[in-house]
This record gives structure tokens, sequence and C-alpha cells, in this order.
């Protein structure tokens, strides 16, 4: 009998009435952009190597902020892939699609390249401050001389952009009109 009434509360201490809130799962869109008629670095081959972060793991978490020191991952939303892979995957191909490089190719690729393009990320997070609610990407880009191991140039892109909503599909959609700029200016700064 003893045996009897451990089953039945650990079955009914199990079920529950309440459904967990549905996981969602969400993607970077790729920006369209149009081919550079006449770009400096047309013959070359690049390497985009996996981005480095520095504030946090750049995994599947969706990271939100309340203050400078209070910050936490959505529990109920994530991002398809790791954030850093969606990022590299989004520089190669409108890279690519915009023709400012012969070939476009991951880092762990074999073609032996004659550049190489390193990324850092500061900040790639939801801001939420009072009633202010916004994406934030902060990045620091290298372009480097793989043959010769000389830095050819550097920059930093900073973006902020305004949510609709308070959410993480707010927040993705800021982070996608974030993600167009940065495509944008990322070619501007290459060619």
């Amino acid at each position: 009998m003893r045996y009897v009434m451990v089953w039945a509360v650990l079955l009914l201490g199990g079920c529950s009435f309440k459904e967990a809130p549905v996981m969602k799962t969400y993607t970077m869109a790729i920006p369209s952009v149009s081919p550079v008629p006449h770009a400096r670095y047309r013959n070359k081959i690049l390497k985009v190597a996996y981005p480095v972060a520095l504030n946090e793991k750049l995994i599947d978490d969706m990271y939100y902020s309340y203050s400078l020191s209070d910050r936490g991952s959505y529990l109920n939303s994530r991002w398809s892939n790791a954030s850093g892979k969606l990022l590299q995957g989004t520089l190669i191909q409108v890279l690519s699609e915009a023709k400012v490089f012969r070939v476009v190719v991951p880092f762990n690729s074999d073609v032996d390249e004659d550049l190489r393009l390193e990324s850092t990320v500061y900040d790639l997070s939801h801001h939420v401050r009072g009633k202010a609610s916004y994406a934030v990407l902060n990045m620091h880009f290298t372009l480097i001389d793989a043959e010769t191991g000389k830095l050819l140039k550097a920059r930093h892109f900073s973006y902020r952009e305004n949510t609709v909503t308070v959410d993480a599909k707010g927040y993705v959609q800021a982070v996608n009109r974030i993600m167009e700029k940065l495509s944008h200016d990322l070619i501007a700064w290459l060619n």
C-alpha cells in the first residue's frame, strides 16, 4: 500500500494543468544587397572568421538587459542557431551577393585565402530602460592580409534600433533592421 501511495503522489505531482509556453525560434533575415560595380578586392578570396564575443557567449540564447549590470536570456525564445553562426552566415552571404570578393568562405574552409575578416561582438542584446526598448549591436571588424598577417584596416560599428514591442519578437525585428544597416556599411567599408 505504501508503494501505491508513493506512485500516486509521483504521478499526480508530475501532472500539471498548466501548459508551458511554446518555445519560439527566430533567425536573422539575410539583407538584400546589390553587386558592387568596382570592388577593390574583386580578385581576392576572403575567409570570414567565426565572431568572438566579449560580454556573453554566442549561443542560441537571446539576451536582454534592464541595466548595465542586469542581464538575462529569454526563457521561451531563442535564435535558430548560435548567434555567432547566424552573424557569420549572414556576413558570408551578404559579401558574396555584393561581389566585393571573388569568393567568400567560412574560416573552416580548406581554400587558401588572400584576406581574412575577423570580428568581435561587444554587445548583441535587447535593452529595456524604463519605457525605452531597443536592440543593440556593437561589433569590431579587422581585415587582415592572410599571407603577411598585416592589418589592412579596422573599424567599429555600433547600432541601436528601437523596438516596436518589448519582447523577443520586437527585438528580432530590430536586429534585422540593424543587420540591413550593418550589411550596407560593411560593404561600403570593404570596397
